[in-house]
């Protein structure tokens, strides 16, 4: 088994500081493998959250499409020719406003995540984010390595 001490508190940290960032809510899907994360952390509200579920988009979320095939990062005013569903819109209605999304990792292992926030992100907030996201991306790398505990306390964060 790997040595896993503190991981899931440089976790949490990390998290918090994408909370503090993007303020109105993020969903990051960790380690993508054949479509299901191995972690999936999210600070949407939960009004959202059941929306997105009952509507059942992430089916056709282009967000999700274009993280699955791409890395790097692109704004979600760019992916709305590609949305014939509506999500981007409705996410608005939600005041899921200024969202954009950023994928790393290979296509065997992606990590990807969707940001918003109340007031378009600086450049600056931006690098922080995708920083961020590396570091979270690579110290959850080998989680099926991880002690059942870890895995546990990994699981249950945000």
């Amino acid at each position: 088994m790997v040595e896993t001490r503190g991981k899931d508190t440089e976790v949490a940290g990390l998290l918090g500081k994408l909370k503090v960032v993007c303020d109105s809510g993020f969903a990051m899907a960790v380690h993508i493998r054949y479509t299901r994360p191995t972690l999936l952390y999210q600070t949407y509200s939960h009004d959202w959250g059941d929306y997105y579920s009952e509507k059942g988009y992430m089916l056709s979320d282009p967000t999700v499409h274009w993280g699955l095939a791409n890395v790097g990062s692109m704004d979600w005013d760019q992916l709305e020719a590609h949305d014939p569903e509506g999500v981007i819109k409705a996410a608005r209605s939600y005041g899921l406003i200024n969202g954009w999304t950023y994928a790393v990792g290979p296509a065997t292992s992606r990590s990807l995540a969707s940001m918003t926030r109340t007031k378009p992100f600086t450049e600056a907030q931006r690098d922080q984010v995708r920083k961020t996201i590396d570091q979270i991306h690579n110290l959850t790398e080998g989680f099926d390595t991880f002690s059942p505990a870890m895995q546990d306390k990994l699981r249950k964060l945000t």
